[in-house]
């Protein structure tokens, strides 16, 4: 290749450098094809460990990022042209280059134009303009078991497609909000278990949005830890990392922006909204599972002859134990909603707490607060996690 197209393309070069440093979390690979006549020569790029290789010709070395666009233009001088195809998660970018013309091309990951879309007698995908597009995150969607083997999404998998979906809707503007103030954005899942949702966040943010995003995910349990750290090999989602610790020991390394809790059991989510709290972190999202602590410890008389029966008290505690993290939550400055998740019909732990942090510590709402507390004769574990003073 001439020395003019060899100049333009190292120019190109130097860009995928920068964009390898910046976007090193979603690199994939690059691969350059050299040709000489008929034949063709590949060169491949990627990332193992914290080196960036370089394989070509049957040798392999080590590279510093700043060195790629020397060694491919080095390399294009005794060729007539190269094809340079760049990935990361959600882009592919192509530049080619011969003595005539160097050019490039920039393409994101699109819906397929076949209707995705499945049905069975009992239930069916919505119309709805989904935020998780089973055609667009087909290699996500089959990895966490949503898709089948044929791209559709499987009948017994319908239900939780569509949850997984209204999630991402239901903390939509939370995420963007916070993007506004934040370059990149830390979330934090507590009791994470498989991860799922997770994924499916790290996909919207980083895919959908396209902006940059890093997760860390906390399980008291090696298994489902190792289970998330396989997952995210997978898909090569590197952004990630999993710890096996209860939440009341984690203490955080970077700065967190979100914590998100799915169905904690008890008092574990009490110990998320308190992580959250006294870490300071700007939003947070719960979806509590069973509540026992103020289920054995409140009484209120004028209620006795309603919560004699059993099933009625347990209820009346759990719209008790959310009501109370709520008010506590607005205590500590917090902006707060309590929504539907899902169907009562699929499932009766189906709340979701969204907190955002608007203010400084509200006194009077602490006020009222203590007085529910003493009304109700109960001492709820979430205060005694709190820094209130």
């Amino acid at each position: 290749m001439n020395k003019q197209s060899i100049k333009k393309l190292s120019l190109f070069l130097t860009g995928l450098e920068q964009r390898i440093a910046e976007n090193r979390d979603y690199f994939k690979k690059a691969v350059a094809v050299f040709k000489s006549g008929t034949r063709e020569f590949p060169a491949k790029i990627w990332i193992e460990g914290d080196k960036i290789k370089l394989n070509f010709n049957g040798t392999t070395e080590i590279l510093e990022t700043n060195w790629i666009s020397l060694r491919i233009s080095k390399y294009a001088e005794n060729y007539d042209s190269v094809v340079i195809t760049y990935e990361e998660r959600g882009t592919t970018i192509v530049i080619e280059a011969d003595d005539k013309n160097v050019k490039m091309k920039t393409s994101e990951a699109k819906e397929p134009e076949e209707n995705i879309g499945v049905h069975n007698e009992t239930y069916q995908i919505s119309n709805r303009d989904y935020y998780i597009k089973a055609g667009q995150a087909q290699e996500l969607l089959k990895e966490i078991g949503i898709l089948g083997s044929n791209g559709k999404v499987k009948n017994d998998k319908i239900r939780k497609y569509n949850q997984i979906d209204h999630f991402v809707e239901l903390i939509d503007d939370m995420i963007k909000d916070l993007l506004k103030e934040n370059e990149s954005i830390t979330v934090l899942d507590c009791g994470c278990g498989k991860s799922y949702l997770t994924f499916v966040l790290n996909y919207y943010i980083k895919e959908v949005l396209k902006k940059p995003c890093y997760f860390i995910g906390l399980d008291y349990s090696n298994t489902v830890i190792e289970a998330s750290k396989r997952t995210a090999e997978n898909l090569g989602y590197k952004n990630m990392e999993f710890k096996v610790t209860d939440i009341k020991n984690y203490r955080a390394s970077r700065e967190i922006h979100l914590v998100i809790c799915l169905h904690a059991c008890n008092t574990a989510t009490d110990e998320a909204i308190a992580l959250a709290v006294n870490n300071n972190v700007k939003a947070m999202v719960m979806v509590p599972c069973c509540q026992q602590e103020i289920l054995k410890q409140y009484s209120y008389p004028p209620f006795q002859d309603i919560i004699k029966h059993g099933i009625l008290k347990a209820r009346m505690a759990d719209v008790i134990t959310d009501g109370i993290r709520a008010l506590l939550l607005e205590a500590m400055g917090y902006k707060v909603s309590v929504v539907e998740y899902i169907s009562p019909v699929e499932t009766p732990k189906n709340l979701m707490i969204r907190a955002i942090k608007t203010q400084a510590k509200d006194p009077l709402a602490l006020e009222r607060y203590r007085e529910l507390k003493k009304l109700l004769g109960i001492n709820p574990t979430l205060e005694k996690l709190l820094y209130i003073d």
